[in-house]
């Protein structure tokens, strides 16, 4: 491996296990705090962070019409109403298990780009993942078909539903807001098959959290389905990596 595909998989890595614990931080600041100031104290700090980050890079807050719009947009549904559903959730549900449902966020940005986006290629297997997931999430949630809805059955639907605002806030970025940079929308993409198992594991040895046959099923199916939707971006950049080598040993050669 050279240096830069190196450097490309521990910086993968090292996002795969920020994202990942968050599950597990979430569940450990609402040990101490109310769900709505922990959250706060937790995107107070992301923000500076992200502002220091901007200035080290000399890089301005856009202010033009649809950036403020889609700051709005951003910053109530996906910061006050998704993550505020997650901490709310996390109260009754284990952090792997919130993980796990969240992993909903690419299917819906498959189903909301192919209704709003017209133009955008879903393909085969985006499809066959999505089918895969959605059953994944039948499986957890039906022993809830009785209609017993205790707190833990509506943690699990509150997790859902965050993943659901948050996959149509970046679609409606991904839609109106390709002028915008990177970090001034705290853009960042999800690595959505290796979190949640991260998440399953430190939910494991740190809080002894388990999970039912039919959790670990739905679990598996779930995690299959965001593999195989991704399935096709991953032949497609083995494919552009492969070329890549090509054209590199050639120029050697030469």
């Amino acid at each position: 491996m050279n240096k830069a595909g190196l450097k490309i998989f521990l910086v993968y890595a090292l996002l795969c296990f920020i994202w990942g614990s968050t599950w597990v931080v979430i569940r450990f600041g609402l040990e101490s705090l109310t769900p709505m100031f922990s959250a706060g104290v937790r995107f107070a700090a992301a923000s500076i962070f992200v502002f220091i980050l901007m200035k080290i890079k000399n890089i301005s807050i856009q202010t033009d019409r649809i950036a403020i719009r889609l700051y709005l947009l951003m910053g109530f549904m996906s910061f006050v109403a998704a993550y505020g559903l997650v901490y709310w959730a996390e109260q009754f549900i284990s952090s792997g298990m919130a993980a796990v449902l969240f992993a909903v966020y690419p299917f819906w940005i498959v189903i909301f780009s192919y209704v709003r986006m017209p133009g955008e290629h879903i393909g085969f297997y985006k499809i066959i993942g999505t089918m895969l997931g959605f059953s994944g999430i039948v499986v957890i949630f039906s022993d809830s078909f009785t209609g017993d809805f205790t707190e833990y059955i509506l943690g699990m639907l509150a997790v859902v539903l965050s993943g659901t605002i948050q996959a149509w806030v970046a679609v409606s970025v991904k839609k109106s807001g390709n002028h915008l940079n990177p970090l001034s929308m705290n853009f960042i993409s999800l690595v959505a098959f290796i979190t949640p198992i991260v998440a399953l594991i430190l939910g494991y040895f740190l809080y002894n959290e388990e999970l039912s046959l039919r959790h670990f099923i739905g679990t598996a199916l779930v995690l299959t389905g965001v593999f195989g939707a991704n399935l096709g971006n991953l032949v497609k950049l083995r494919e552009e990596s492969i070329f890549q080598l090509k054209k590199e040993i050639k120029v050697t050669d030469e």
